[in-house]
């Protein structure tokens, strides 16, 4: 008698094809070695998630500067050599109406306010009020100075710290506000942390039910959902560990949050909407997920390196906040590609056919290739022109308002009305004057500083300089202030700061608060064209590289500028000139942020290039397996616009989720934001695109041959 020993070989993995790439490969083993897979991200998520929860509290509070200029130089003089009275430094406002800064009642509340200061080594030298300077002409206000001797980081820390405790010091008739750049930072860094958290909580809710509208399973709803939380967790615990080698804006988890909510969900839905047409006709679950690696996969990662190109070219501006806002938003895509290119190809690889799960009875009928999205293509294919010039014609007008578009650092108003800071900022205002919140000063040689004196005293705009006040360390230089008789956000201070650096001698130094904000602001404009020049040239050298064609690689990345462009006039109109402002909810400024044209475009250039190569990769795999321009149009807008829709609704919801929150900032961001996805959306992708796939044909996919040489060869189908 034989026995025949068989071996069982249901579970064993059906051998990959020789010819697969690398992304089918990595999806397959991802789908293949799921506990490991998840096993090392329930590691990392548990390691960078004990970290997580301090982010906010963590992470750095300033760096709104500009390195190596003037008025930079001038606040690290002032700590070095003034007793660190510089823009830093935290004024404590005391008002009474009752009492006058000479009586008992005024001296203890001070004396108490001192004592607090002197315990903390972070501060330096402390004034008291001064008569003729820091007191009130009628006596019952007065300004104590506890000069900076730490980081201007560590400065805003301390306040976050003390600042309850010096407003606690306000009695029945004593009213006590820590004033000062570093207490507006601290206040303005806490209200928007407190909106940003508001918003993105309201954004999950509608971002879950947007998705079981798009996909008609809840299983396939919420993997998305659970795959850009595991993304937030391990940026934010990446941001903490980060901030130990270098200081982080507190700003770039705000950030990072939304735009990884928006990514993350972009990146899941393409992959499991590609995974579910490829279950259809293979039901191995593994093979499925090669096939969509070996697709989808590929646009995935070449949108998520086009978003960290354009990140990066902000990188190149001198100021920390900016960058580090950079910095942070480029972790949290790092985090959700590599968890979308590891993680969600194994949880599907192992569900398989339950990615359905909770199907609604709507979305058994569905098919990848959208039927309605097919029509659409169709009639575009008809009738090219008369779309085309609509969409064109709409942007334009839309853009044509970007020519009047101000810019300037934020202004007291952007805080919150009951805000501490702000309340001593318009008491002070309402004591000594439009300019006092906003002092200059004038460091230079003693020597030069009778004529410094006099000639600040001559400049238009000054309303007083103080008597000059040698270094507290003995050092050869003198200290001056001139008062200015404007609000420190006016235009006219520009020109203040200006005439003083032109006309004083050459040994001095304007800085001062609103001269930091002035440099920052000319900084961030003067390295805008450039961040703009690197942003375009390495976007079209990503798209040339993916899809090998130069033509429909220069037309993916003009058209991006047109609705970054347009995003950019509806913001002039509503936040500049005031329109729904009433509507909105907001006092508007008269200018945009000055931090909105170098950031904002990096990030809308980077939202629309994601759905350009959504599209344009699915065309190019069209392409490839017929060489017909015309089925590539049609099945590449049909197969991708549920997915840019979709995502599209989800990006407009979430970021106008912020145009809800009090402070203007997240206002301005969520508004922008959302405003750039619906136009590009519509107008570009679902539109403007396509007609200019239809209208140059073959030679939209031409490319020399010594072109096809030199670039690596990357194909969008598979098989």
């Amino acid at each position: 008698m034989t026995m025949t020993i068989t071996r069982n070989t249901d579970s064993a993995p059906p051998a990959a094809p020789p010819d697969e790439g690398i992304l089918a490969r990595l999806g397959r083993t991802m789908a293949t070695n799921m506990r490991w897979v998840i096993g090392v991200w329930l590691i990392a998520l548990v390691a960078l998630g004990a970290a997580a929860p301090s982010v906010f509290t963590s992470l750095a509070g300033a760096g709104w500067q500009a390195n190596g200029s003037e008025s930079v130089q001038v606040r690290e003089l002032a700590e070095q050599h003034f007793g660190g009275n510089s823009s830093a430094a935290v004024q404590v406002v005391v008002h009474s109406d009752t009492h006058q800064v000479t009586d008992p009642a005024m001296q203890q509340t001070l004396a108490d306010a001192t004592d607090l200061f002197t315990k903390d080594s972070r501060f330096g030298a402390v004034v008291a009020p001064q008569p003729g300077m820091t007191i009130s002409p009628d006596g019952h206000t007065g300004i104590l100075i506890a000069g900076a001797n730490a980081s201007t980081d560590a400065m805003v820390s301390a306040v976050d710290q003390l600042g309850k405790e010096l407003t606690a010091l306000s009695t029945d008739s004593i009213e006590v506000y820590p004033t000062g750049a570093s207490a507006l930072w601290s206040d303005f860094n806490k209200a928007n942390h407190e909106a940003m958290i508001k918003a993105e909580m309201m954004s999950w809710p509608v971002t879950l039910a947007i998705m079981v509208l798009a996909f008609g399973s809840l299983v396939a709803a919420g993997l998305p959902l659970l795959l850009t939380l595991a993304g937030l967790v391990a940026s934010a615990g990446g941001l903490v560990i980060l901030n130990e080698i270098t200081p982080i804006s507190v700003w770039a988890m705000n950030f990072a949050m939304m735009f990884a909510l928006a990514l993350g969900i972009d990146y899941a839905l393409f992959l499991v909407a590609r995974f579910r047409d490829a279950l259809a006709k293979n039901p191995d679950p593994r093979a499925a997920v090669a096939e969509t690696m070996d697709t989808a996969g590929k646009a995935v990662v070449l949108s998520g390196l086009t978003v960290l190109v354009s990140l990066s070219a902000v990188l190149i501006v001198p100021a920390p906040a900016v960058r580090t806002m950079a910095v942070g938003i480029m972790l949290a895509v790092i985090f959700v590609l590599a968890a979308t290119l590891t993680l969600l190809p194994a949880v599907l690889g192992k569900i398989g056919a339950k990615v359905n799960g909770g199907s609604l009875p709507y979305a058994k009928r569905q098919q990848h290739r959208s039927p309605l999205f097919a029509s659409w293509a169709s009639l575009l294919h008809r009738h090219p022109w008369p779309f085309g010039i609509g969409a064109v014609v709409i942007l334009i007008a839309l853009i044509i308002p970007v020519f009047g578009l101000k810019v300037a650092m934020p202004s007291i108003a952007v805080v919150p009305e009951d805000a501490p800071v702000r309340q001593g900022y318009e008491l002070v205002q309402e004591q000594f004057g439009d300019g006092a919140p906003g002092m200059l000063q004038i460091i230079t040689s003693p020597d030069d500083a009778p004529e410094t004196a006099r000639i600040a005293g001559t400049v238009d705009g000054v309303a007083m300089v103080t008597p000059p006040q040698p270094a507290a360390d003995g050092s050869d230089l003198v200290m001056l202030q001139a008062v200015p008789s404007v609000d420190p956000s006016d235009h006219a201070m520009g020109k203040i700061v200006g005439d003083l650096r032109a006309q004083l001698p050459e040994s001095a130094l304007v800085g001062g608060a609103p001269a930091e904000n002035l440099d920052l602001q000319q900084a961030l404009n003067d390295y805008l064209p450039i961040v703009i020049a690197v942003i375009l040239t390495l976007g079209f050298l990503l798209l040339l590289v993916a899809l090998q064609a130069p033509l429909i690689a220069i037309i993916g990345t003009l058209v991006s500028l047109l609705s970054t462009g347009a995003a950019f006039g509806v913001a002039k109109l509503i936040f500049q000139d005031g329109h729904g402002s009433g509507l909105l909810g907001f006092e508007p400024q008269g200018f945009l942020n000055g931090w909105g044209p170098v950031f904002f475009f990096a990030m809308i250039f980077a939202i629309a290039m994601d759905y350009t190569v959504f599209l344009l990769a699915s065309a190019k795999e069209h392409y490839e397996r017929t060489g017909d321009p015309k089925i590539a149009h049609i099945d590449g807008l049909a197969h991708s616009g549920r997915v840019i829709a979709a995502a599209a609704a989800v990006m407009v919801a979430v970021f106008f989720t912020f145009a809800l929150a009090d402070p203007l900032p997240p206002k301005e961001m969520g508004i922008i934001l959302g405003v750039a996805v619906l136009l590009d959306a519509v107008l570009v992708r679902l539109i403007l695109l396509p007609v200019m796939l239809r209208l140059t044909g073959k030679a939209a996919w031409w490319s020399p041959a010594w072109l096809r040489r030199a670039l690596p060869k990357i194909s969008f189908s598979h098989g």
